[in-house]
C-alpha cells in the first residue's frame, strides 16, 4: 500500500492581505508569498507584490489599476460550529 503524503499548509506558503483602495473599494484575502515578507521592510514588499498583481489584472481587463490606500494582514476567523436544526429520529 502506498504512503499518503500530506500537502503543505497554505498558511506557511502565503500570507493573506486585505487591500483598501483610494476609491474606497476593498479586496480581501490577496495572497502574497510569505518568503517576501519579514526583515526590516516588514509588509512593504507585500504592497509591491499586490501592485504587480493589480497591474497584471488591469492589463487583462483593460481598466487602469487603482492606487492602494491601506494594506492590512487578513485576520484568521475561527470556524463557527454548524448548528443542526434537523429533528432527530427516535429509535423504537
Amino acid at each position: 500500500m502506498a504512503k499518503r503524503t500530506k500537502s503543505k499548509a497554505l498558511d506557511t506558503e502565503f500570507t493573506m492581505f486585505d487591500v483598501v483602495y483610494e476609491d474606497g473599494s476593498r479586496t480581501s484575502n490577496r495572497r502574497v508569498p510569505t518568503a517576501l515578507l519579514g526583515g526590516l521592510d516588514g509588509d512593504e514588499p507585500a504592497r509591491a507584490a499586490i501592485e504587480e498583481q493589480d497591474q497584471t489584472i488591469s492589463e487583462k481587463s483593460g481598466k487602469p489599476p487603482l492606487a492602494i490606500a491601506t494594506l492590512i494582514r487578513s485576520t484568521k476567523t475561527a470556524a463557527e460550529p454548524v448548528k443542526d436544526d434537523r429533528k432527530k429520529r427516535s429509535s423504537k
